[in-house]
């Protein structure tokens, strides 16, 4: 009996220590499933599986006729699992030769053998993540996935590819700052259109998940937690790429030969406020230029006398003068307490009426109408520049506008030299596109626009939202006043202070300035080391504007300062290229009143062609290049040579070329070509600049 009850009681016993044994896992399996499950598939997560996230392809920033400004280009790693679940031997041993030949021919790095040799090491070796190549290009990676073993796919094939992008700029640093850039670090600021419009271009990163093989290499795999990229949208501009190489090529060269510090040049639409082209160049440390800040919309100084313009049209609209009334200046020099203010022509110019005071650009003339006028009420005076919008920033598209600062009567540091001093451009200060966008509204009948840069945004060539140009002003003085204002400025280049811009086939109108700059907190005291700004603003053709253009040039240093003849070249050579281009003037080789006309359209095409045509006609040319495709470029009654080799990706610039030599170009780019008409291409489509995308055709129009 006692043994039988012993007997029952171990079998009580083992029977309790197995279900308290099962109790025990049940609950440890419920606390690995429900409580602990996060932290297991944590470290599942970290050591055979990861989750990284794939950059979005940012989005293409365009100019106004759809050519690349900046752009994400693809590039990939591509790598192969040499024993892939799905690689048979049959698909193994029928595609080796044809796969390493393949790869010979496509990235030529060793012989059809040197890769046969290194591909069979690695099967051997179990090599699931052999480097094949970096930085494959999308037309390259196309091919190597027609090869033999590779054509299979991932799991059959072995091909793996991983992708990054890189931003490019296809023009170099044509207008950089204003393309911008978004600043990795989290205390830097954006810049530009790519920091402005950051949302629209950035897209949406996706995910991918990875797994870990042995020897630590990480490799895509299918699965369900992985999420497919949203790609950025596309910006267009309304910068025009060629009108923006006119303007940096002719700031440079100026800047170059007056050895100045920095300028700006800004070409604006008079009818939209679109922005056509924006330069800003600074001189470095090594006596080059380039774009280091966007002085243009930024960097608010003492205009001088472009700011002549807002104070006679202030006293004009207030009806205190009118452009015949006659002011003495005397021997060009007047007092005004402690300060004299002199004109620049010795002697002075004695008596002259309004407008002559505006065209010979003279201080003492200026300062002693708005002293006269307004010295018993300056707040009139300061009331109507603010009517003109003068004190209000333009709230553009972009950031980092300066402030503009006019002063009120009353405040800390008003005076009584301020009245006499802000009539001429002093104790004042505008950012340069705050005096074009007053000078566009002149020439815009009075109304004022607001600068747009970007106008649209779309996604595949789909429209999502468009920025309608914007009225800041329907107008900021009478018409009459307008009148007479246009006609000011008309004289300034007829018979004025810039004489040196006067064309003959179409009318400029402008203001010259030129401001002293104290480089010291001292001020304009005596000791104080003075620079100077040299400017020209105004608008072009005068009877019908169409353009607008600022020019600001900062301390020239080669004795020469003067607006007209620092600032007002670079007008001048912007206006006649866009004279040329947008109005069809007709060139011509030959001499006209024993005056160089610019140097005829000799076309675009292959080197050698093109320097025997301009040596035939003996024409002036400049080579800076030495690539076989070169296009042509007027440089006043020269000639000079550019490359047009196309950036790899890009529909190439064939505008110009005869079709041989276009066809030779595009296919070899791997375009396909159709076209109608004979002689030299007219017009390509798409424009040059824009991506390539497989099987895309250039239609080109050729004419006589």
């Amino acid at each position: 009996m006692a043994v039988r009850d012993e007997i029952v009681w171990r079998s009580g016993v083992v029977y309790f220590a197995i279900v308290s044994l099962a109790i025990v896992l049940m609950v440890r399996i419920i606390i690995l499933q429900y409580v602990e499950r996060g932290k297991w598939e944590a470290m599942k997560e970290k050591y055979v599986y990861k989750t990284d996230v794939v950059q979005a392809v940012r989005g293409d920033i365009l100019d106004d006729n759809g050519r690349l400004l900046a752009s994400s280009v693809p590039y990939y790693s591509v790598y192969m699992d040499t024993r892939s679940s799905g690689m048979s031997p049959e698909i193994w041993s029928g595609g080796i030769n044809g796969l390493s030949e393949g790869l010979e021919r496509l990235l030529g790095e060793r012989s059809a053998s040197a890769w046969k040799s290194e591909l069979i090491n690695a099967r051997k070796k179990g090599d699931r993540y052999l480097l094949i190549k970096r930085k494959v290009d999308f037309e390259t990676l196309r091919k190597i996935k027609e090869l033999p073993i590779f054509r299979e796919g991932q799991y059959k094939g072995g091909m793996v590819t991983v992708s990054e992008n890189r931003r490019i700029f296809p023009n170099s640093d044509l207008a950089s700052r204003t393309i911008g850039y978004v600043s990795q670090g989290s205390d830097a600021a954006d810049v530009g259109i790519e920091g402005a419009f950051d949302d629209d271009l950035a897209g949406t990163n996706g995910l991918q998940v990875k797994q870990r093989l042995t020897g630590g290499d990480w490799i895509p795999v299918d699965n369900f937690n992985s999420v497919e990229t949203k790609d950025g949208n596309d910006v267009t501009t309304t910068i025009d790429v060629e009108l923006q190489d006119v303007a940096t090529s002719a700031l440079y060269n100026q800047l170059k030969n007056n050895n100045a510090d920095h300028g700006c040049v800004v070409l604006m639409e008079v009818a939209t406020g679109d922005i056509k082209a924006i330069a800003n160049l600074e001189r470095g440390n090594d006596g080059d230029y380039r774009e280091t800040y966007n002085y243009a919309i930024g960097e608010s100084t003492e205009p001088g006398s472009t700011f002549k313009l807002a104070s006679l049209m202030a006293a004009i609209e207030d009806g205190r003068i009118d452009t015949g009334d006659v002011v003495d200046t005397g021997n060009g020099a007047v007092r005004f307490y402690s300060k004299t203010i002199h004109d620049t022509k010795e002697g002075g110019y004695g008596k002259l009426t309004v407008k002559q005071v505006f065209e010979k650009s003279s201080n003492v003339g200026t300062s002693k109408l708005i002293t006269e006028h307004y010295k018993d009420n300056p707040k009139a005076f300061v009331n109507r520049l603010y009517s003109m919008r003068l004190n209000q920033k333009l709230n553009l598209q972009i950031k980092g506008e300066g402030d503009p600062l006019i002063r009120y009567p009353g405040d800390k540091y008003w005076s009584g030299l301020s009245l006499p001093m802000m009539s001429h451009g002093y104790e004042v200060q505008l950012t340069p596109l705050q005096i074009l966008t007053f000078y566009n509204a002149v020439a815009n009948d009075g109304r004022m626009m607001k600068p747009r840069f970007v106008s649209e945004i779309r996604r595949n060539g789909n429209l999502l939202k468009s920025f309608d140009t914007e009225v800041l002003e329907n107008s900021i003085a009478s018409r009459s006043t307008i009148r007479k204002a246009k006609k000011m400025m008309e004289g300034v280049v007829e018979h004025g202070t810039a004489t040196n811009l006067k064309d003959a086939d179409y009318k400029i109108a402008g203001k010259t300035g030129t401001a002293q700059m104290a480089k010291e907190k001292f001020g304009y005291r005596s000791g104080a080391r003075i620079s100077y700004q040299a400017s020209f603003c105004g608008y072009f053709p005068a009877e019908n504007p169409l353009y607008s253009c600022i020019v600001v040039v900062y301390a020239p240093s080669n004795s020469v300062y003067y607006g007209n003849l620092v600032a007002g070249p670079v007008f001048k050579e912007i206006s006649d290229k866009v004279y040329s281009t947008r109005f069809f003037r007709n060139y011509v080789s030959q001499k006209k009143d024993d005056k160089p006309l610019p140097a005829p359209d000799a076309g675009n095409g292959y080197r050698d062609d093109i320097n025997a045509v301009l040596r035939d006609l003996g024409i002036r040319y400049r080579r800076t290049v030495d690539e076989d495709w070169i296009a042509t470029r007027e440089s006043g009654d020269t000639i000079k040579l550019v490359s047009v080799v196309p950036q790899q990706g890009l529909v190439p610039d064939v505008r110009g070329m005869t079709l041989r030599d276009a066809m030779y170009l595009l296919e070899n780019s791997g375009l396909r070509v159709s076209f109608s008409g004979k002689g030299r291409v007219r017009k390509q489509s798409p424009e040059h600049g824009a991506k390539i995308y497989e099987g895309s055709v250039v239609s080109l129009d050729l004419n006589m």
